[in-house]
């Protein structure tokens, strides 16, 4: 349960940044070349907030884990590629977020395997 509520707060707290900061969310996206950038927020705060929610309460927790590791690998990919950064402190910068979302990744991919456990909406 611990590891489910650590990992779902990343992206609880995230999707929550992202509506009450919707418009700097929307130009961070944008200064990383995404197409769309307004329609990838709102998808990812689509995907974060309810999502997230559900894993708290440990619904379909195997499957929702295996949707944040993709997830998490994606962001580290668009976000945080330090191979194009020439700057030496940003590329230092996102050579540690980068694979600190791998990391997270292999949490999410832990509790794929572990499932929710006992205190679950829907334990597997």
């Amino acid at each position: 349960m611990a590891a489910r509520i650590l990992l779902a707060l990343l992206y609880l707290l995230s999707g929550l940044s992202k509506v009450t900061a919707f418009d700097g969310a929307v130009q961070y996206a944008a200064s990383h070349n995404l197409p769309l950038p307004q329609v990838g927020i709102v998808i990812a705060i689509l995907v974060e907030l309810p999502l997230a929610i559900l894993l708290i309460l440990g619904w379909q927790t195997r499957l929702l884990a295996w949707v944040f590791a993709i997830y998490t690998v994606a962001t580290a990919l668009f976000f945080h590629n330090f191979w194009d950064v020439a700057d030496a402190a940003q590329h230092g910068n996102q050579f540690i977020h980068f694979w600190k979302n791998i990391a997270i990744t292999g949490g999410y991919l832990a509790l794929a395997g572990a499932g929710s456990g006992r205190i679950a909406i829907r334990p597997d």
